[in-house]
């Protein structure tokens, strides 16, 4: 059994090189990370911060304002580009790699299968996106296999809707943005009949909040109409397409895909196609960013996804409790989703969230240490960290189209100044870090690492122990959070402390907590572990007896009894 830890990583940014980049700048002027620099060296060090699988975010090719058209591949008319380098969720070409990430560009895609063989050298397994509700306004597939139609290449254009048309037509408009389309080069961008854009935008006139570099696929329902959903005798278009392009990516041998806004795309679909993929890769895995609670279940059952992202409850909640708020609203995230809790994915930060670190946030990455506690070792669920969050990455740079707002550019060629340090020329030496970089950084190995080394956490059952303390006038549970992980005779309480302050408490173990995982009582002082600081400390078990902890400032104790 495997507890499953993911990296994400967007490779246009972890291998640039520059310090001085301009903002707006081009691929020439800010350099651009490639597949290549995830090297041996890189991955085992990946795989060293306790990683199961990498999600490499960006591989498949994109809208971009860089002219690639030299190696057959068709320019994007920069004014339905965001940014210099282009969204990495506008797909221009299901079936090619993005060429910003080839050291060589007519054999990238050989690069990226030798990518994948480093990756599976390394003992980790490779995820990439999936971007099943939009593509680029301009999608053509210059890769596709012989036998593949393009995306609305076999589509009527005068009907408004039809289930075998791959795009949602607006007959009779043009696409109107209430900002202009015009480019020196290329003049002004035209599109008529005017496609719905990808945030279920029925109408031509669409601003810069809109999805405007995207169009909406058609899976069959009639948004325009009375919203019924024909998807029987035959079966949609857009459904058979995207099947094959899962296919196409599990065949090349990527272990798993993380699908954008999965809700957005009729549930019906995911249970028709992941079923359908895992026939014949019974071992990939399928990822949904989902946001809706309602829905959680109906794409788990339904939609037969193996994980979906605990965004509205955990992540939203101890965002909350970093910003002050009582570390006893933690209990009721876990009671939520209690009968699926082993398919929620956790995490303090992805691309699409502002950074820790920043000032947006926490502004500070200490902060993150006890949520990262919570997050990585409450349960058997996967755990997911974003690349620069283990040295504090504060994401506050101005580079482009993103401005200063704590997160770290998804459209730019940029370069992260604490990953460019510590990766220092491939050397990974530490050698460029600060001594607080460092210590982080190994507070989140040590944390990681718990989540597959100590078979309690790996495997073990959870048993909150929240509601014994409220009347604990000795536990401050506004500040603390406590839980028992166990299995077999391995029992470890983890005590999270989220304030700036040392916690000299005593915590409570409830006997039902004895009862119900089978805790044997041991009235003397026993030696156990402290994980996050291999030191050793003496402690008794009683049923609801207390144990005295003196708990770091934004921090815990992890402490591992041997029963």
């Amino acid at each position: 059994m495997e507890k499953i830890v993911i990296y994400q990583v967007l490779p246009r940014l972890f291998g640039a090189n520059s310090n001085k980049c301009v903002p707006n700048g081009s691929k020439k002027e800010n350099g651009c990370g490639r597949l290549a620099d995830f090297t041996g060296a890189a991955l085992t060090e990946i795989k060293g911060l306790g990683a199961t699988h990498i999600w490499y975010t960006g591989i498949i090719e994109h809208a971009t304002k860089t002219d690639y058209s030299e190696f057959g591949i068709q320019r994007d008319h920069p004014a339905i580009v965001k940014g210099n380098a282009g969204s990495p969720y506008a797909i221009k070409d299901y079936y090619d790699i993005d060429p910003d990430l080839a050291t060589k560009v007519p054999e990238r895609f050989k690069e990226f299968e030798n990518l994948l063989n480093r990756t599976h050298k390394a003992g980790l397994k490779a995820i990439i996106d999936f971007v099943p509700n939009h593509v680029a306004r301009q999608y053509h597939s210059d890769a596709k296999p012989e036998q593949v139609h393009d995306l609305g290449e076999d589509d009527e254009p005068t009907w408004g809707f039809s289930k075998q048309n791959n795009f949602y037509y607006l007959t009779g408009t043009k696409f109107s943005p209430n900002f202009s389309l015009y480019d020196p080069e290329m003049g002004e961008y035209k599109e008529k009949p005017c496609k719905a854009t990808g945030n279920d935008c029925f109408t031509p006139w669409v601003d810069r909040n809109d999805w405007y570099e995207t169009v909406k696929l058609n899976y069959g329902v009639d948004y325009q109409g009375n919203h019924e959903i024909p998807f029987s005798p035959s079966t949609p278009s857009t459904w058979i397409k995207m099947r094959d392009i899962l296919l196409f990516w599990a065949g090349v041998g990527v272990d798993g895909f993380r699908c954008d806004m999965a809700e957005m795309v009729p549930v019906d679909f995911w249970g028709w196609a992941i079923p359908k993929v895992k026939k014949q890769f019974p071992n990939v895995i399928f990822i949904a960013e989902i946001y809706n609670p309602h829905e959680y279940r109906n794409y788990l059952m339904r939609g037969k996804f193996d994980y979906l992202y605990d965004k509205v409850g955990l992540y939203d909640t101890l965002r909350s409790v970093m910003g002050g708020q009582s570390a006893s609203l933690i209990t009721g995230c876990w009671q939520a989703v209690e009968d699926i809790q082993d398919k929620m994915l956790n995490f303090l930060e992805n691309h699409d969230e502002q950074r820790i670190a920043s000032r947006f946030f926490a502004n500070n990455p200490e902060k993150g240490k006890p949520a990262l506690l919570v997050s990585a070792l409450m349960n058997t669920n996967p755990m997911m960290v974003y690349f620069g969050q283990e040295f504090g990455e504060p994401g506050m740079d101005a580079e482009g189209f993103s401005g200063e707002d704590g997160r770290t550019t998804i459209f730019d060629y940029w370069t992260i100044d604490k990953i460019r340090r510590w990766r220092n020329g491939g050397k990974f030496d530490g050698a460029l870090l600060t001594d607080e970089e460092k210590a982080l950084r190994h507070y989140y190995d040590k944390v990681l690492g718990m989540c597959n080394k100590d078979k309690a956490i790996r495997e073990g059952l959870f048993f909150d122990i929240m509601y014994a303390n409220y009347d604990n006038e000795l536990m401050d549970t506004n500040k603390l959070y406590g839980f028992l992980r166990k299995a077999g005779k391995e029992l470890i309480l983890v005590v999270a402390n989220f304030s700036d302050e040392l916690q000299r408490t005593w915590v409570k173990i409830p006997a039902h907590a004895f009862e119900t995982l089978e805790i044997p009582t041991i009235k003397e002082k026993t030696i156990c572990k402290e994980l996050l600081t291999h030191s050793t400390e003496k402690h008794i078990l009683v049923p609801d007896g207390t144990t005295y902890l003196e708990v770091p400032a934004n921090g815990g104790k992890v402490l591992k009894f041997k029963l």
